[in-house]
């Protein structure tokens, strides 16, 4: 005989009854130069759709970043914890790959090229330190536990996770369990959080596909693709108005579902000073 459940009638609502409880939609600074400007909202004005830019990622949005080693991801999130850290905002920042006291150093170099003072803001910066301690890799229950303490002991409303593969090294195929639970985690806890994750060599370089497939950007509320391209050949240097030798990075936002997004790829550039900043979009430089 079937079994019979009861329904979840706790979980149904009318959208009159949720107006009160939906989000609203703001920006929150991305620290790095040209991204801001690349998601916006709309509104409706005299009948007519009005784009308004955001300035910044969308509050409370869990954000994918996905690209190849040396693309500029982890200091895109650099960028993010110093700018917000800078406006005020304590952040999180769990450090999977390199234990805390590189994490440090290059925070503090980050600042510098930012142009920020890191005397000022270093005591709202929290580092997680799940590189050092495997138990944070290891154990979600343990992760979140001492991810809830930060957040309710510094008042924490952004965090970053570099890089979130690592929680799933070796067992890629509970990825899209462990994103899931991460993602319910930190939207409970109202964060806008940044997942840096990393791609394997046989995946589509301008794709959403990271470690574990599709996982995290089938979850997360955005997704961003950064890719490295070495010029090699005549034809790519025609192509990339660049010299041969010359490493071309490129940025596009792949998704967003809590807002608009710029769709084009834009050239993305490095200063010597390891400064992350948004170029022109790559069709500009095609059709000089």
């Amino acid at each position: 005989m079937a079994e019979h459940y009861e329904p979840l009638v706790e979980s149904i609502s009318l959208l009159t009854e949720l107006k009160d409880k939906q989000v609203e939609i703001r920006g929150v600074s991305t620290g790095v130069p040209g991204l801001d400007e690349m998601f916006f909202t709309t509104r409706l004005e005299n009948g007519r759709a009005v784009i308004q830019p955001l300035g910044g990622y969308p509050e409370r949005a869990i954000i994918h970043l996905t690209g190849a080693s040396d693309t500029g991801k982890s200091l895109i999130a650099e960028q993010f914890a110093i700018q917000q850290a800078d406006l005020g905002n304590p952040i999180a920042f769990v450090t999977v790959e390199s234990p805390a006291p590189f994490i440090v150093t290059a925070l503090q170099q980050r600042a510098f090229q930012m142009g920020v003072n890191f005397s000022e803001i270093e005591g709202r910066i929290i580092i997680i330190d799940a590189a050092t301690y495997g138990s944070l890799r290891e154990n979600l229950s343990v992760l979140f536990d001492t991810l809830a303490h930060a957040i309710k002991t510094y008042g924490v409303k952004n965090t970053v996770i570099d890089s979130v593969t690592g929680l799933y090294e070796a067992k890629e195929m509970m990825a899209r369990q462990i994103v899931r639970s991460l993602f319910h985690f930190l939207k409970k806890w109202q964060q806008t959080a940044l997942f840096v994750s990393q791609k394997r060599s046989g995946h589509e370089e301008l794709t959403a596909e990271a470690a574990g497939g599709f996982a995290i950007s089938h979850i997360a509320d955005c997704t961003i693709v950064v890719v490295k391209h070495l010029i090699t050949s005549y034809y790519d240097a025609r192509i990339y108005k660049r010299p041969l030798g010359e490493m071309v990075r490129l940025l596009r936002v792949d998704g967003c579902r809590m807002c608009g997004h710029d769709t084009d790829t834009h050239f993305l550039e490095i200063t010597p000073g390891g400064l992350v900043k948004i170029g022109p979009k790559l069709q500009e430089i095609l059709v000089k």
